[in-house]
């Protein structure tokens, strides 16, 4: 009886996941995971500033320039 396709990909990508990928130590998984965090608080840090500044222009724009026109 034949193999359906599907099982076959299957058995295939387990072995390929089992034995031929090189999977990271705990160090490296725990050092790689704190540089993400890190580079994420950074990112959102940088976001909130530009969306501050963006907010203060608005405000300008919106409150001060009519009244001068």
């Amino acid at each position: 009886m034949k193999k359906l396709k599907l099982f076959t990909n299957i058995e295939e990508s387990y072995a390929e996941l089992r034995y031929k990928t090189s999977w990271p130590t705990r160090d490296q998984l725990v050092k790689s995971a704190i540089i993400v965090l890190i580079a994420s608080v950074i990112i959102a840090a940088i976001i909130w500033v530009m969306d501050w500044v963006v907010e203060l222009v608005m405000n300008f724009i919106y409150t001060t320039l009519p009244s001068l026109f």
